[in-house]
């Protein structure tokens, strides 16, 4: 088989490695910008070719030792031989390329990259399960590069060491099961005060499996819960009630979350983020803020402790209900919730129709292009946006400036996600 030697000239959004040859792009799997590998292909098309090293020539002076074993198999992360602050700065100059690309804005000034602990961060995960005949074992891990296979991980330094290191214990307690073929997935979730993992079972579990989890779960503190059906169906197997909850300290506020709500995955990076955010939207005791895609009120709550008035709107109706019920237990009276499909058109709504001074906006990866149809409204001054995606933010930051007047003051990288190409970044937009 052909293994050519090739120039890596860049870092692909994914991180992979970009080569050129005989005129076409290669992305290869394992190469950082600088180096010279001999490659092997795993897959060609006309537009682009797919390859990994297959014997490293020259090295990056920012190469790095991985420090997984499974690094190049597990899907999960794909940096981890870059150092950390090759890392953000690559994802910095996604951010600007797609800013540039995309939107054909540039920030008038770049904030400085925001990072946390850059191990067991992970507080929230869904593990694959998958029992193989021919092995006679349980793989329990993250998708491989190819999705179609389940990794047979026996530890992972991003998640939190609780559950990170016990994924050999994991697959081996599945394994031991009656109903081993009937577990697909494992949720992890984490509050300040306690761990919880749903098994999702397809199946019901017998008396011998249902002692055998909960002994697991007494024997390494890890809350147990059980998922027979769709979100509502989950249910606490030990101890009988499971709470968990975070706190935002610098605003006092606690946020109680149920095992599959979503919550941001990086517990350091959070806090952090929330004060960046306040930084940039500057909220004063007189202000009306509205927060978008508000979530459990993560940015909701702890801008009702600075302002006159907040709405958080979030298209799920259950975690606009907890939301509510968390403003009630912090003792917060100035934040109302809607829920509100914020993909259509809400320009009837009537929490559209009222006047913000300001505006954050947290979008999923699709990013907020309905919303911008009909917000901001003219009196907004000032709005803070929030972004999984760096081609959504681009998009929507050309549209906030060529069509709603406002400037791109201010952005720059989160590395919510270490050792992965995953890039979240927060940007301030004020009038022009």
């Amino acid at each position: 088989m052909q293994t050519p030697e090739v120039d890596i000239t860049d870092l692909s959004h994914d991180g992979r490695g970009v080569a050129r040859l005989d005129g076409k792009a290669v992305f290869v799997a394992g190469a950082l910008p600088g180096e010279r590998a001999r490659i092997r292909y795993t897959k060609r098309s006309r537009n682009f070719d797919e390859a990994k090293v297959e014997e490293l020539l020259t090295r990056s002076p920012e190469r790095i030792e991985p420090r997984c074993i499974h690094f190049g198999t597990c899907g999960g992360c794909s940096l981890q031989h870059l150092s950390p602050a090759a890392q953000i700065a690559a994802k910095q100059r996604v951010l600007a390329e797609n800013f540039e690309r995309i939107g054909k804005v540039e920030p008038a000034r770049w904030l400085d990259p925001l990072s946390d602990e850059a191990w067991g961060y992970r507080r929230k995960g869904r593990l694959s399960v998958k029992w193989v005949a021919k092995k006679d074992k349980v793989l329990v891990g993250f998708r491989e590069d190819n999705p179609r296979f389940v990794a047979d991980l026996s530890v992972c330094h991003t998640l939190l060491p609780q559950v990170g290191e016990r994924l050999a214990a994991l697959g081996e307690l599945v394994g031991s099961l009656d109903a081993k073929a009937a577990i697909a997935q494992i949720e992890i979730a984490a509050g300040d005060d306690a761990v919880a993992l749903t098994f999702r079972n397809l199946q019901p579990l017998s008396q011998n499996d249902r002692d055998a989890l909960i002994a697991f779960g007494q024997q390494n503190a890890l809350a147990i819960l059980l998922q027979p059906g769709g979100p509502d169906s989950v249910t606490p197997l030990w101890p009988s009630q499971v709470t968990l909850s975070f706190r935002i300290p610098e605003s006092d506020i606690d946020i109680e979350f149920r095992p599959l709500d979503f919550i941001q995955v990086n517990a350091g990076m959070n806090r952090r983020m929330i004060a960046r955010a306040l930084e940039l939207l500057d909220p004063q005791p007189d202000d009306r803020v509205l927060d978008l895609f508000c979530g459990l009120g993560n940015f909701t709550l702890p801008i009702a402790r600075r302002v006159g008035s907040v709405v958080g709107v979030e298209g799920e109706a259950a975690l606009v209900a907890r939301s509510r019920e968390n403003a009630a237990r912090n003792r917060i009276a100035n934040a109302e919730f809607f829920a509100a499909d914020l993909a259509a058109d809400q320009t009837d709504a009537p929490w559209t129709k009222q006047g913000y001074d300001k505006l954050l906006l947290d979008p999923p990866r699709s990013g907020a292009a309905a919303v911008l149809d009909y917000l901001p409204r003219k009196e907004t001054q000032r709005l803070v946006y929030v972004s999984c995606h760096p081609g959504s933010l681009a998009r929507d930051a050309g549209t906030l400036v060529e069509r709603h007047g406002f400037k791109l003051a201010a952005a720059g990288v989160m590395d919510m996600f270490p050792h992965t190409a995953h890039v979240e970044s927060i940007a301030l937009f004020e009038r022009g």
